[in-house]
């Protein structure tokens, strides 16, 4: 994500003690300023818009009570001053929170609280609408949830953490319902799904994706996945048979699996594989997918919906 560091400008700045009629030949020398800020000790502390500073001078004693005085008087006090790394989507959210007044003022940047520049609304709001088209360009088309490249880049982060839990969901005989029914019912059921997993994989700092087709997955900050996985089997399991044809689930046929071999057609149900770093050191993002493998075949071997959390993972230390 872009952070608002990467967009800034330099501006001009003054400390507390310069006088407006200073602030007032600054602005007429540059006819293009949009503001000044005010600084003590290289910390922001006001800030001064252009119309901001007409508005004040030119009240009926505006001149006289403000021109020959320090900018104490006229800067406003509590401008919008943000971190370098915030990211602009954070950032834009601040901005568009502040009051009518104060909405098209420039934000101000600081690094370890020294100032380091501004941020006009318009170059905060051009970025955004860019990051969001290259966001939704890592979205899955049909679940509109972070894909691979998004998921690849989380599995970095979280491969840093102290404590994570990462969950694998897919669908047992997917494949079979997709070549009975056709493609357009089975995207219902991946949606069916997607809404589940977004209603129980809630949390601000819980982390959802789906890698493609029926495989999603889920990242927690914590090993707690077990009530987590027991909630979302329960939600599928009570719901998969609306997308039966009654008279399949009352007289199942017989169809061919994926592996070409005949089955009796019946209900999907639901494999959740779960590794965490509790027991276990993952290196890379090879090395936990190779766990989360060998846990998902330990879940396939049940025919009912089920997870299974750390069975069968190969040790890394």
């Amino acid at each position: 994500m872009t952070n608002i560091g990467e967009i800034i400008e330099l501006a001009d700045w003054i400390d507390e003690e310069v006088k407006n009629k200073e602030i007032n030949e600054t602005f007429v020398n540059n006819p293009t300023l949009r503001g000044i800020v005010v600084l003590q000790d290289h910390k922001p502390v006001g800030h001064i818009p252009r119309a901001h500073f007409y508005q004040k001078i030119g009240t009926l004693y505006g001149y006289n009570l403000y021109m020959g005085r320090t900018n104490k008087l006229i800067a406003k006090p509590n401008p919008l001053i943000v971190d370098f790394y915030q990211p602009i989507t954070e950032v834009s959210t601040l901005a568009m929170a502040r009051i009518e007044e104060d909405l098209y003022d420039d934000i101000i940047v600081t690094k370890e609280e020294q100032f380091v520049g501004i941020v006009s609304v318009r170059s905060l709001l051009l970025k955004l609408a860019e990051t969001q088209v290259e966001f939704a360009s890592f979205l899955n088309p049909l679940s509109s949830l972070p894909g691979n490249h998004l998921i690849d880049k989380k599995i970095e982060d979280i491969l840093q953490q102290p404590a994570y839990s990462f969950i694998y969901f897919d669908l047992d005989r997917f494949k079979v319902f997709n070549d009975l029914y056709g493609f357009n019912r089975g995207d219902k059921v991946l949606l069916y799904l997607t809404q589940i997993l977004k209603q129980h994989i809630a949390q601000p700092d819980y982390f959802l994706g789906h890698i493609g087709g029926d495989d999603f997955v889920a990242i927690v900050p914590h090993y707690n996945a077990g009530p987590l996985c027991e909630g979302i089997i329960e939600h599928f399991d009570a719901g998969i048979a609306q997308f039966y044809d009654e008279t399949h689930l009352v007289n199942p046929i017989m169809v061919k699996n994926r592996d070409g071999n005949e089955v009796v057609f019946s209900e999907m149900t639901l494999s959740i594989a779960v590794v965490t770093n509790e027991h276990y050191t993952f290196k890379n993002e090879a090395e936990l997918s190779d766990a989360v493998a060998n846990v998902k075949r330990n879940c396939k071997k049940i025919e009912a919906s089920c997870y299974k959390i750390n069975e069968g993972c190969l040790a890394y230390v």
